[in-house]
């Protein structure tokens, strides 16, 4: 009887054990609404801890906690002027996934962004 299944090389199983453990930990941090909605706002550009607070209407230690997770991550950066620190996003891919997102729930919705 012939085996229809695809064989891996061991290097092939390697290589795609570490994308979808890139990928598991993407869809990890975007399973948090509050981090969902930060990457959300940062999709338009970079923002200040203070700017994030007033859009998402959420106190400065929940924003910080998930900006700290976020970072942790590595899908956001940091950028210094002055006192104040701005985020941006860090991953070419959680950009290319929160924008699908975007198309697929906020693109035709009055209340999205």
């Amino acid at each position: 009887m012939a085996n229809s299944t695809m064989s891996l090389e061991a290097g092939d199983y390697e290589s795609m054990a570490e994308s979808a453990k890139a990928a598991s930990d993407l869809l990890r941090a975007l399973a948090h609404e509050a981090r969902l909605m930060i990457l959300c706002m940062l999709v338009e550009g970079e923002k200040s801890v203070s700017e994030l607070e007033a859009f998402l209407d959420m106190r400065q230690p929940t924003v910080s906690q998930q900006l700290a997770r976020l970072r942790a991550d590595r899908l956001v950066k940091t950028r210094r002027e002055g006192k104040t620190i701005y985020y941006s996003l860090a991953s070419e891919n959680a950009q290319k996934v929160v924008d699908l997102l975007y198309d697929l729930y906020c693109r035709n919705n009055a209340e999205c962004p």
